[in-house]
């Protein structure tokens, strides 16, 4: 048994098995290195000198033409399988409705909510209602919290400078503004589109 702070001594024995492969060399062969491209489970025995130089030099494609490596490459791409372009397998077989068929009812949905739609806006703010996603007739607390949701999404510095960001920005702040614009001095035409803003006007007028 060791005595405290003497290191254990290694019985620790040569390495043993084939000799290595290179001519003239008489170390064991420990590590293994694939013949050739064509048989990469059939190996070589070097020892460690020799199995550097041979990796140094490994070339998979030596020998092979610009034709035969972009094969090749295309190939492995596949990982060695076949391929089709895609769409062609099955195109020709049509779906069979019957496997939609739902008897019981089971996967039945509710209708969808209703929209809220921009054709009944007046035709100055359509583009900016639709480039912002809402509906007419709009409160003023719902432009703000739209306007700080998309202006989050899209400012540039979550979109890592991106300059497709900043001028999908720029048109929500030109939307935003032309739309506060608007709430902030109604129009008699939108009281009339609207029936909740025209009997505010009338039990006001009372």
């Amino acid at each position: 048994m060791a005595r405290r702070g003497e290191r254990l001594r290694s019985d620790k024995s040569p390495p043993t098995g084939p000799r290595c492969d290179a001519p003239g060399c008489e170390a064991v062969g420990e590590f293994r290195a694939p013949r050739d491209r064509s048989r990469l489970r059939d190996y070589y025995h070097f020892c460690l000198e020799h199995v550097r130089a041979y990796n140094q030099a490994w070339d998979y494609y030596k020998g092979m033409s610009s034709d035969e490596i972009e094969t090749n490459l295309r190939s492995d791409s596949g990982w060695q399988r076949p391929t089709w372009p895609l769409g062609r397998l099955g195109g020709a077989n049509k779906l069979n409705p019957e496997i939609f068929r739902d008897p019981l009812g089971l996967f039945g949905q509710a209708p969808p909510t209703p929209r809220k739609s921009a054709k009944e806006a007046p035709p100055e703010l359509r583009a900016a209602l639709d480039m912002l996603g809402l509906g007419w007739p709009l409160e003023d607390t719902a432009l703000r919290a739209r306007y700080k949701e998309l202006a989050k999404r899209y400012h540039p510095d979550a979109n890592g400078g991106d300059r497709s960001s900043e001028e999908k920005l720029k048109d929500i702040n030109r939307a935003y503004s032309l739309l506060k614009k608007r709430l902030a001095t109604p129009r008699a035409d939108d009281s009339a589109a609207d029936p909740t803003a025209a009997a505010a006007a009338s039990s006001r007028a009372a």
